[in-house]
């Protein structure tokens, strides 16, 4: 069965982007579902999958980075309101069977994502 991870770098400080609240919701016409909330560890990843076993289903999700509080934290929120707030990636899931991936680079001023192995 497959299973679902992310991983956040802070770009601009060349470290793991440790700290930062996120959100998993599974996408459904008129409803998104909150399956998970976490914090990234000191590595900037989550201590376990985001989704695994029977929860890790083939449909359309959208994760919500909060980086402006994290950016905030280290004082580096250089205008206010935070250029970036939330950052929210939507992806499908087409395979159960294979391990998805989204890592997040993330700077005050901008990011990147792509499907990471």
């Amino acid at each position: 069965m497959g299973y679902l991870t992310t991983h956040v770098l802070d770009t601009a400080n060349g470290c793991p982007g440790a700290g930062i609240d996120l959100t998993l919701r599974r996408l459904a016409p008129g409803d998104a579902a909150v399956l998970v909330e976490r914090t990234t560890n000191a590595d900037g990843r989550c201590d376990t999958p985001l989704l695994e076993g029977a929860e890790f289903t083939a449909g359309r999700y959208e994760l919500i980075f909060r980086v402006g509080a994290y950016f905030a934290q280290r004082r580096e929120a250089l205008d206010d309101p935070a250029f970036l707030d939330e950052i929210v990636i939507r992806f499908g899931i087409a395979h159960e069977d294979e391990h998805y991936h989204v890592p997040l680079l993330v700077s005050p001023y901008g990011y990147s994502t792509y499907r990471g192995s």
